[in-house]
């Protein structure tokens, strides 16, 4: 038996009676003779409610019938049915207002838009262009308010019979089966948040409604604690934000030169402490536990080789690594020497004649390492 779709003719209906006609063995999928429960369907997602008192989990479309899955059996055949209206208009206002707004980015720029999707929190529509500009978004988003507050009517009809066209007067008309307010005013704002490109297009994020009130007022309210950690005008926050981020950037160079440079002079103290061998290098092997071989491991390892007849090693046993810095002088590729060491222990690394690093899989493995690099000079 076909589903009556009373959602068809009235959104708004949120109160009903209907008949069970059909339902699976456990009871929890229930088929009605009518219902005003919108199920997932083009981008819009499905309604939730009760069925004689019983929570309505999941709406499902299948064709000719519609599914309604609930917390738990329904055994009775004549039920009366509440869709949960908050969900239910928040959706409405969501998707006309995605209507709305794919009109005026038409009407503007003539930009079509390819799909639409209504999630949890924000909604999205995606729109064939390489790129938008900010403004250009301001601007859509301005003129789509003003659509808003002309109070436009929203209207429903069906061609052949079958075929529903939802239509904003004198702005858009539309093929469509989600449910709508009746006038734009109903859709209160709408609040373009970011926009992403995705596979060639655009991707809008934005919000209506209640929805658009609550992430203002949360933007709004996350900016004023910006701005009270500052001790500045809320206007003014993010332009000392961006001017703090220069200058955190600035020191953060500033102190990652100094970590280098004193890191340098540790090599050259070390190179100073370590006395040289019978060929009249010096060497130095250093481990730590742990950490990267990062900016200031490879600074110390030049402090270090900097000098004359000089070689340095550092390993590292979590995650295991190991460096090899040579001076000019030594007789020694460092690169080749390490790639001939680390191979034999199934690690990989390779680097220039003067310093090169690798990695190895244990800890066990770096030992092998370390006795290649000794027993080579």
């Amino acid at each position: 038996m076909k589903t009556t779709r009373l959602y068809y003719q009235d959104s708004y209906l949120a109160e009903f009676s209907a008949h069970v006609v059909d339902r699976a063995e456990d009871g929890c999928r229930i088929y009605l003779d009518r219902t005003a429960f919108y199920p997932a369907s083009g981008g819009q997602p499905f309604d939730t409610g009760e069925i004689a008192g019983v929570a309505v989990v999941q709406v499902i479309d299948e064709d000719r019938r519609i599914a309604h899955l609930t917390s738990e059996p329904v055994e009775t055949v004549q039920v009366e049915c509440r869709v949960d209206w908050g969900r239910r208009f928040d959706h409405m206002q969501q998707h006309t207002g995605q209507h709305l707004l794919s009109a005026v980015l038409s009407e503007l720029y003539g930009l079509e838009t390819v799909s639409f999707h209504l999630g949890s929190e924000t909604s999205t529509i995606d729109v064939e262009a390489p790129a938008l500009e900010a403004d250009q978004l301001a601007t859509v988003e301005r003129r789509a308010n003003q659509r808003i507050t002309e109070n436009l009517p929203v209207s429903v009809a069906f061609e052949e019979g079958t075929r529903r066209l939802v239509s904003i007067q004198g702005l858009d008309r539309n093929p469509c089966g989600g449910t709508h307010v009746r006038a734009t005013g109903e859709i209160g704002l709408i609040l373009i948040r970011k926009l992403d490109k995705v596979r060639g297009n655009v991707r809008i994020e934005f919000l209506c409604g209640g929805r658009a009130v609550r992430r203002a007022r949360s933007d709004f309210d996350a900016l004023s604690r910006v701005a009270k950690v500052l001790s500045s005008p809320l206007d003014e926050a993010p332009a000392l934000v961006a001017a703090q981020r220069l200058s955190l950037e600035a020191s953060e160079k500033a102190r990652h030169r100094l970590g280098a440079e004193l890191a340098r002079l540790r090599g050259w103290e070390l190179y100073q402490a370590t006395a040289p061998g019978a060929d009249g290098i010096r060497r130095a092997i250093q481990r730590r536990a742990s950490g990267p071989l990062d900016d200031e491991s490879r600074a110390m390892a030049q402090g270090f080789t900097a000098q004359s007849k000089a070689v340095y090693i550092l390993a590292i046993d979590e995650p295991p690594a190991v460096l090899l810095a040579v001076s000019a002088d030594a007789g020694i590729h460092a690169g080749d020497r390490l790639k001939s060491a680390i191979a034999g222990a199934g690690g990989r690394g390779g680097g220039n004649a003067l310093l090169a690093q690798g990695s190895a899989c244990t800890k066990e493995k770096l030992d092998l390492v370390l006795s290649g690099l000794s027993t080579q000079g």
